[in-house]
């Protein structure tokens, strides 16, 4: 029996609202199979450059250092409430660890201002005359990444800021260049746009991840994979109490050498000298 024109009709429709029926590059749900990882990294990698190119940036440095480290207006308000509620609690020995590490991320609070500080000059210093030379770069969250984005944007400069996506959501820190907020879905992609076009890498005190970029880096420097990078390590008395260098080499795990891999500064200035000296430029 012939279907009638309604019957038709029917299938025509169910063939359209089918996910087949969507081209395979506007098809979200597609693009999320496993076997499609390829393409997304792809695109990953890609999406950023093409972004970075027209926004005429040439050269960068990364800076990173803890999330968890504020700006000392804030960190004396942390040790206050933690002091206030070890008050109430006097022998609770959580709440006294709870005022050690405030009065700790305190002293820490410095480095807040150090990379800001640091930011505003290297952007006030390079982004000149529609140039787009070593501008900042970093992880995008609050912290010190937020100092020095934020430095930068004290001189209506541009940084980027490379958010990833994270179990508990990562939001980019209001002072990124808004067409250069990138978020990634992959470390690896992630880290390679961190050191595609960096000149120096400066990390202030932080945790895993900060640890975890600043041993990528050293290891591609050691291994000859790049030697473009400075890496420079802003508080000499926290790295040396934090990695037992010479134990490396003590126990010929590095070479002596090794330790010319990366310099100290306890300022500012002085990491921008190092850089601007490694790389032949003008320091005001």
């Amino acid at each position: 029996m012939e279907p009638d024109s309604s019957d038709r009709d029917t299938d025509l429709r169910a063939d359209v609202v089918s996910s087949s029926y969507i081209p395979a590059d506007q098809d979200a749900e597609f693009l999320q199979r496993d076997e499609l990882r390829p393409i997304r990294i792809g695109l990953e990698l890609l999406k950023p450059e093409l972004i970075q190119q027209e926004e005429h940036i040439r050269s960068t440095i990364v800076v990173f250092g803890s999330a968890r480290l504020h700006e000392p207006d804030v960190a004396k308000q942390a040790l206050h409430k933690a002091e206030a509620e070890a008050a109430r609690a006097p022998g609770d020995p959580a709440r006294q660890q709870q005022v050690a590490i405030a009065r700790r991320k305190l002293e820490l609070a410095a480095y807040y201002d150090v990379a800001r500080e640091f930011s505003r000059l290297v952007s006030s210093t390079c982004q000149i005359n529609g140039l787009c030379d070593y501008v900042i770069v970093t992880g995008g969250g609050p912290g010190i990444m937020e100092a020095a984005n934020r430095g930068a944007a004290d001189v209506n400069a541009k940084s980027i800021g490379l958010n990833i996506t994270l179990p508990h959501e990562q939001h980019p820190n209001c002072y990124i260049t808004p067409k250069l907020s990138f978020q990634f879905r992959y470390f690896a992609i992630r880290k390679m746009h961190f050191l595609i076009r960096a000149k120096a890498l400066v990390a202030f005190p932080g945790g895993f991840g900060t640890l975890d970029e600043l041993f990528e880096t050293l290891t591609l420097l050691q291994t000859g994979k790049t030697d473009k990078v400075l890496v420079v390590l802003v508080g000499r008395d926290f790295w040396e109490r934090l990695i037992n260098w010479q134990l490396l080499v003590e126990y010929g795990l590095i070479a002596q050498q090794d330790l010319e891999l990366f310099h100290y500064a306890e300022t500012a200035q002085q990491a921008w000298d190092l850089i601007a000296r490694h790389n032949g430029v003008t320091s005001p």
